[in-house]
């Protein structure tokens, strides 16, 4: 049977999975605001692969990402990408009224 949620390569998928844990761990880490719960995050964080090339930031997934931690949030080499990201997705979740 196939899987109509499931979408993308592997890379396409390990791609999408490390914007996701680079946003939530920046939210938690840096902003002090929490995203996903601890479980769901620990959970997609013990998918990733650092072995899948995805064609950006491979070497620093590999050297510094690890899945029991946000840690490796402070040394991202795109904090400012990712500091941009945060407050699209956090005004897109606390509109300000008016």
């Amino acid at each position: 049977m196939i899987d109509l949620f499931r979408w993308g390569t592997p890379v396409e998928v390990e791609r999408r999975r490390r914007i996701r844990l680079s946003l939530w761990a920046y939210a938690y880490e840096i902003a002090g605001a929490q995203l996903v719960d601890d479980a769901r995050f620990d959970a997609e964080a013990y998918k990733s692969d650092p072995q899948i090339e995805t064609g950006h930031l491979d070497d620093w997934w590999q050297a510094c990402f690890a899945p029991h931690t946000g840690q490796w949030i402070h040394s991202h080499p795109e904090l400012q990408r990712l500091a941009d990201l945060y407050d699209r997705v956090n005004r897109a979740l606390h509109p300000i009224p008016g």
